[in-house]
């Protein structure tokens, strides 16, 4: 139990950085509706500053990492030497970015032509080649932060590692206001804004390093064993990214036959990537090096604890939360965004797309709490045949359904795919040993959490119906908001805890601090 603890308080560290940086992100997207709304400056943007995050998750929070922290997490456990193994590949990262960013800088119009063809022969075609070849490079520096914060994440030193994404969204929201103050062109202003961001996070992290005795200098790569293994590893994973960004172009594709769709899209997933990021992504950060520790003690019954106490909190949390998004999508999108040069279409529209994504909210975090289990036995290879799969599903439904339902298709194929993903992670989990099974506390509260967010659900659209003349007077729709979420959050936890869904008492002994 002390396990499952310990890795409830370090979600709760990254889940509240996390939060913090999305609320901080609502703030820039909000700035950047009113300045740019969805017409083609934001679109070209989206599409531009898409590219070096697209390649980030590949290469280094995916594959990378997936195959780092559990290697660098056994070295620690064994008194090896862990530092020179970071260095080695800080060092070959480095070096290889260097390189990716050049030719990617240089090859920016065929890139923005696979992201976005429909932007081919029109103004949002030469903005997305400007403002990429601009801000390409962050890709150099947000991976060799990826790489870093794993290593703080597997050292204990979750705040540091939570933080690193406050940085940017506050980089934005300054260079926006100063932007509007100024008179600056916004969309090169966000578009250099990207790199300078990259230099303030790597920074950040490579001093908090720094204070644990790791500190990471440039130097000639070296090819070890270690990193022989490393590679081996992360070759199936590198592959299985490159599927879900397959998964992203297509709806790129999609979504860029009409203009304003892909920032619809956009905007839809900040929303809903909010409790992805809160909950489903602190929870695999920490679930990760947790499970690998007792995987390397042999200890099968710290493992299932830690598994079924993080898949149990981030249920609990994000059920109702994806019920939230498609009850109230419309004036969720409709007091976030709606002013200035975004309206009423592109209210209706994003919260259209937020709906769709919000059924597959669940699915999502699924695979965070689930990938962890193949990854801590260094299996990168069965999750990507399942990500093949789930990559056929994504583009036969959005190509598809694209003649007959437009933009849309998209967000309901990413859902669709995100939920064949989840099943087959979780089918292929079955043989693996108690570890990996519910225990009975998880079977008992997972109807009851289900139950809990259905009448959540009601609550709130009977709440949406008598609130309507308050959500719909401009001056007072954020007051109204507030209380229909208000209401929500009390009908969920009142009701959940009534009938057994959870206990307060659970949470308060996770955050209770084990004495030395």
């Amino acid at each position: 139990m002390t396990s499952s603890k310990g890795l409830i308080r370090n979600v709760l560290t990254l889940g509240g950085w996390t939060l913090v940086s999305r609320g901080a992100g609502f703030a820039r997207d909000v700035l950047m509706a009113n300045y740019l709304g969805a017409g083609a400056a934001a679109d070209a943007l989206l599409v531009a500053q898409s590219l070096p995050n697209m390649f980030r998750r590949f290469f280094a929070e995916g594959a990378f990492n997936t195959a780092f922290v559990p290697l660098y997490s056994k070295k620690l456990e064994a008194g090896e030497d862990a530092g020179q193994f970071a260095q080695d590949a800080f060092n070959v990262m480095a070096w290889f970015l260097v390189l990716f960013s050049v030719v990617g800088t240089l090859a920016m119009p065929a890139l923005v032509y696979a992201m976005a063809s429909g932007f081919a022969g029109d103004a949002r075609f030469d903005l997305a080649v400007a403002y990429g070849q601009v801000g390409f490079s962050y890709i150099l520096f947000v991976s060799l932060v990826a790489l870093i914060s794993g290593v703080l994440v597997t050292r204990g030193r979750f705040t540091e590692a939570g933080f690193v994404p406050v940085l940017m969204n506050l980089a934005f929201i300054a260079a926006m206001l100063l932007a509007g103050r100024f008179g600056w062109d916004m969309g090169m202003t966000l578009a250099w804004t990207l790199p300078l961001t990259g230099v303030l996070q790597f920074a950040y992290t490579w001093f908090s390093a720094r204070r644990l005795g790791q500190t990471f200098r440039l130097g000639l790569p070296r090819w070890t064993p270690d990193l022989k293994r490393l590679f081996i590893i992360a070759g199936p994973a590198l592959l299985a990214g490159g599927v879900v960004q397959i998964n992203l172009i297509v709806g790129r594709q999609v979504a860029s036959q009409t203009e304003g769709a892909v920032a619809w899209l956009a905007y839809a997933d900040r929303l809903y990537q909010l409790p992805l990021g809160v909950v489903g992504i602190a929870i695999g950060t920490a679930l990760l090096p947790a499970l690998s520790r007792a995987l390397r003690a042999g200890d099968a019954q710290d493992g299932q604890d830690a598994f079924n106490r993080g898949t149990e909190f981030a249920l609990a949390l994000t059920i109702p939360a994806a019920v939230a998004l498609v009850v109230i999508a419309l004036p969720l999108c409709e007091v976030l965004y709606q002013r200035g040069a975004f309206g009423p279409d592109d209210t209706a529209n994003t919260a259209l797309a937020l709906a769709a994504y919000g059924l597959g909210l669940p699915a999502f975090v699924l695979q965070k709490v689930l990938q962890p289990l193949f990854y801590a036995r260094e299996d990168t290879r069965r999750p990507f045949h399942y990500a093949l799969t789930s990559m056929v599903v994504n583009a036969a439904l959005a190509i598809g359904l694209m003649p007959l339902i437009g933009f849309t298709a998209a967000a309901i194929a990413t859902t669709a795919s995100g939920w064949i993903m989840a099943a087959q992670l979780w089918r292929g989990s079955r043989a693996m040993g108690p570890e990996a099974a519910f225990d009975s506390r998880m079977k008992t509260r997972l109807w009851r959490i289900v139950l809990a967010a259905l009448v959540m659900g009601v609550v709130l659209w009977l709440g949406m119906i008598l609130l309507g003349p308050l959500l719909g007077a401009p001056r007072l729709r954020v007051a109204g908001l507030a209380l229909l979420i208000s209401a929500g959050i009390i009908a969920y936890f009142g009701f959940g805890t009534a009938i057994g869904a959870f206990k307060l008492a659970d949470l308060k002994s996770a955050l209770r601090r084990k004495k030395p």
